[in-house]
């Protein structure tokens, strides 16, 4: 998520890593630095974004000392958490998603609000404030969206050769007709009753399509899908 959200910024930044060799990828990819440690980064940083392990957070805090202003990445770690780490930083909760990369990404996000940090996330895509217990649920929904419909057109496609259709073409069509018809959503308002009626002709091969995905169990797999990414049981 710190590749995405670097790349889709495309400024120089300051950088660490446990040993990855990450941070100096990215500082080669929009310049700025690769630092040595976490407690140069805390003496630099106007902006600290955390993109760790949860499970790393007082680790690196007493490691960074005490930033102004946290943006915080990490899944299930809580603001009071944050706070509790960072005390005297104001703290911002954001769960994006990877289409940041190209300025398309959808990015839930609570706690304070801080201008310079809703003025960044907000080049890289939309942003949406919501309360922090919705947070994990918004996550099964649009942090998920990326590796979803990857999913989808990766099916799309080999269904479609498995009509005859090269591969290659397959994949122009998936591609420009998931984007084309996610435009025409948007268009009307997210209107889905409306824009597949539209499309849907009465005993057409729409409609028999249709039928099948709703046989094949399409809205109990995502109901599936959402319940398991939060945790909880969909039945």
């Amino acid at each position: 998520m710190a590749r995405a959200l670097a790349l889709g910024w495309g400024e120089p930044a300051l950088f660490t890593d446990g040993g990855s060799g990450r941070s100096r990828a990215l500082a080669d990819a929009v310049g700025g630095e690769a630092l040595d440690s976490n407690a140069q980064l805390g003496c630099r940083a106007e902006l600290l974004v955390l993109a760790h392990k949860p499970a790393q957070l007082e680790e690196v805090a007493a490691q960074v000392g005490s930033p102004a202003v946290v943006l915080s990445l990490l899944a299930r770690v809580s603001t009071e958490q944050l706070s509790a780490a960072y005390p005297g930083a104001r703290v911002v909760r954001a769960m994006p998603n990877t289409a940041v990369e190209v300025h398309a990404g959808v990015t839930c996000v609570c706690g304070e609000e801080v201008a310079a940090v809703d003025e960044l996330l907000g080049r890289v895509g939309i942003v949406v404030r919501l309360a922090e217990r919705l947070l994990e649920a918004a996550t099964a929904v649009s942090g998920v969206a990326p590796a979803y419909v990857a999913l989808i057109a990766e099916a799309w496609i080999d269904a479609a050769v498995a009509q005859g259709i090269p591969a290659a073409q397959a994949a122009e069509l998936v591609g420009a007709s998931l984007s084309g018809s996610a435009a025409l959503l948007q268009a009307h308002g997210m209107n889905t009753l409306g824009v597949r009626r539209a499309v849907t002709s009465p005993g057409g091969v729409t409609a028999r399509g249709l039928r099948a995905l709703e046989q094949a169990g399409l809205r109990s797999a995502f109901a599936e899908a959402a319940a398991a990414v939060v945790g909880q049981s969909a039945r």
